[in-house]
């Protein structure tokens, strides 16, 4: 994990744009903001995962199909192991120094790395339509303090998705009264969405 740089922006521009706490959906504003040289910047993970002066940018998708929602279970391979063994809603990753392709990371790279990201998690054999809806922070972990989810919705038009890494497991379509019920087992970031489901799918 230290050899790999990924990208961050730092808290004080967070504060700036106005820091808040759970979902917020003036996306354009604060990811044009934050996404435009020189403020985005690469650091080493080992050193970005306890340092709270900076914020890890994180693509958080949500895969939705005839009114269910996609759910897996966290393996330890990889990944982040503060939340291995929790069950989440949310497809994503790291932005690393190669989605920048050699030049300053901005918007367009953002989303390069958005589409790299969902390629190397999951195997999508359908046609969809995505939009980012929401920011996601919780300062109330280590893990929340150093990360900031950008939520986006994929709304499929059928349910040919399969595992495309083996940190996912038990890969499926749930109803969204059955994640209620699990509430207490999804990671942080997923309860947050679950308990805005109907905000965030629109």
């Amino acid at each position: 994990m230290s050899d790999e740089m990924i990208l961050v922006v730092p808290r004080a521009e967070f504060d700036r744009l106005g820091s808040f706490q759970g979902l917020h959906f003036e996306v354009d504003r604060y990811l044009s903001a934050l996404l435009t040289p020189p403020i985005p910047r690469f650091m080493a993970r080992a050193a970005a995962e306890t340092d709270p002066n900076f914020k890890q940018i994180i693509p958080y998708a949500i895969f939705t199909h005839a009114g269910k929602i996609l759910s897996y279970v966290r393996g330890g391979k990889g990944g982040e192991k503060r939340l291995a063994a929790k069950r989440s809603i949310g497809i994503g990753g790291h932005m690393n120094d190669v989605d920048a392709a050699g030049e300053a990371f901005d918007l367009e790279a953002y989303h390069r790395a958005l589409q790299r990201e969902i390629a190397e998690e999951l195997c999508i054999h359908t046609s969809y339509r995505q939009r980012a809806v929401a920011l996601l922070n919780d300062d109330s972990s280590e893990v929340g303090q150093v990360h900031m989810g950008v939520v986006h919705v994929f709304e499929c038009e059928s349910d040919a998705i399969a595992c495309g890494e083996a940190a996912i497991a038990e890969l499926a379509f749930w109803e969204k009264e059955a994640l209620l019920a699990e509430r207490e087992r999804l990671e942080t970031w997923s309860q947050i969405c679950v308990d805005s489901l109907a905000v965030l799918l629109g």
